[in-house]
């Protein structure tokens, strides 16, 4: 049996600042000696990175519906086999999505940290508090308030929120961790990222005392189940990049546990697909930011030209199908001539164009994942399957196949259905 300090870290609604808390909350922790491991709610690449630079290990998604009940238990036991303190951000409100943050939390006896962002607030702080710890219920651990602008701001807000804990406070900060269109920036774009995380581990009030009394959990062992070597002895190349970074750890670890060697490249620098690769997987990303390199990326285009003509299975997610079409139309209206492997043109616009959970319906499963995207893609081709949306049934995302190309927007996450996976990288075999 596995124990620790395990929260759930949500918020109102998106925007109060839970990523920017976690990530000072873990750096503090580990000054303190902690072993720290963190979570991230729902579908999300970026917030798991800041995290992850933050805490210094992987950061996996917890996700009833996506992940599962049954892994997500694991997932948690494994992490308190190697951790003092499991950190679990939650994805926007805590209330929103179904299932929500807090049937996560519910689901497995771990307590609430609230943040609030109190800067145009005082006392109707204690009031939000109130609805968050009695709408679901759940249990509220306490609440740290950010955006504090002075210690008699501090003082307002605390006596306001009554019987629930004030675990601590932080600062306003006069910069903050810089998003775009799909979230926060990637930590490697970020100047001197390791020195802001260090500054809000040094500007985040905790009281230890009250932290301390948090109640450990106790988590049984949940062994690993046997995953069936599918593609053992394939060698899998991956795009590894600015640009293409939009990737599960737990996909990772899902193409290693079916017996797949990994190997990374990177288009951005006109590296070729290895020589040795059986199949390519091109995950999501900023392409749209690298639309001039990635256009002269000649070798490269040349190395996917020739995948792709031998029949070696290609799956080209999000990002990736947008650099495999003939074009990129990026938010300037420039077009610049890509791969080719599939006809039609994607172009950006300034508002989402797909979001939310769906599924694939395959031969061997359902396939759970989710979509985010801000492009269009036009094409004569036609759809082999769409996938389903999550909240209403609806119709989904197109997934394309030409020859061995398996091409979509949706963002599969594979240990949902191993064997649909395996299926999309050995597809020249069947």
């Amino acid at each position: 049996m596995a124990r620790a300090r395990i929260v759930l870290v949500s918020a109102v609604a998106s925007g109060q600042g839970k990523t920017t808390v976690t990530a000072a909350l873990a750096r503090r922790l580990m000054r303190e000696g902690q072993r720290v491991r963190i979570f991230k709610t729902g579908p999300d690449f970026l917030d798991p990175m800041i995290l992850q630079r933050a805490s210094g290990a992987d950061v996996y998604a917890l996700d009833l519906w996506m992940v599962g009940l049954d892994e997500c238990r694991r997932l948690l036991a494994q992490a308190a086999e190697l951790a003092d303190v499991i950190l679990i951000e939650g994805v926007m409100g805590l209330y929103d999505g179904n299932p929500s943050s807090a049937d996560l939390a519910r689901a497995f006896g771990v307590p609430v940290v609230a943040v609030l962002d109190a800067s145009k607030m005082s006392q109707t702080a204690g009031a939000i508090v109130l609805g968050l710890q009695q709408y679901g219920p759940v249990d509220l651990a306490g609440v740290i308030v950010n955006r504090v602008a002075s210690a008699s701001h501090a003082q307002m807000v605390a006596q306001s929120v009554r019987d629930v804990q004030m675990l601590g406070t932080l600062a306003r900060q006069q910069a903050s961790l810089p998003e775009r269109h799909l979230g926060l920036v990637q930590p490697e774009e970020i100047a001197e990222v390791d020195r802001v995380l260090d500054n809000l581990a040094d500007r985040i009030e905790l009281d230890m005392d009250a932290w301390n009394a948090i109640a450990p959990i106790d988590l049984d062992d949940v062994p690993l189940p046997s995953m069936p070597q599918l593609l053992a002895g394939k060698n899998i190349a991956i795009a590894r990049d600015a640009a293409f970074a939009f990737v599960y750890p737990a996909n990772l670890a899902c193409l290693r546990g079916a017996g797949a060697t990994l190997q990374f490249f990177s288009p951005l620098n006109d590296e070729p697909i290895p020589a040795d690769a059986d199949a390519v997987y091109v995950p999501g990303g900023y392409p749209e930011l690298h639309c001039a390199t990635l256009s002269s990326a000649h070798r490269w285009q040349a190395s996917m030209r020739a995948a792709h003509q031998a029949n070696m299975p290609i799956l080209a997610e999000c990002g990736g199908m947008m650099v495999v079409a003939e074009s990129l139309t990026d938010a300037q209206g420039t077009q610049w001539p890509m791969a080719g492997l599939i006809p039609g043109q994607v172009v950006m616009q300034s508002h989402l164009a797909g979001i939310g959970m769906q599924s694939l319906a395959t031969e061997h499963g359902e396939l759970r994942g989710h979509a985010f995207h801000y492009s269009t893609f036009a094409t004569s081709a036609e759809p082999v399957a769409q996938t389903i949306r999550q909240r209403n049934g609806e119709i989904g995302e197109a997934v394309y196949r030409q020859r061995a190309l398996t091409a979509t927007y949706f963002h599969a996450y594979f240990s949902s259905c191993p064997a649909a996976m395996a299926r999309i990288f050995s597809a020249a075999d069947a």
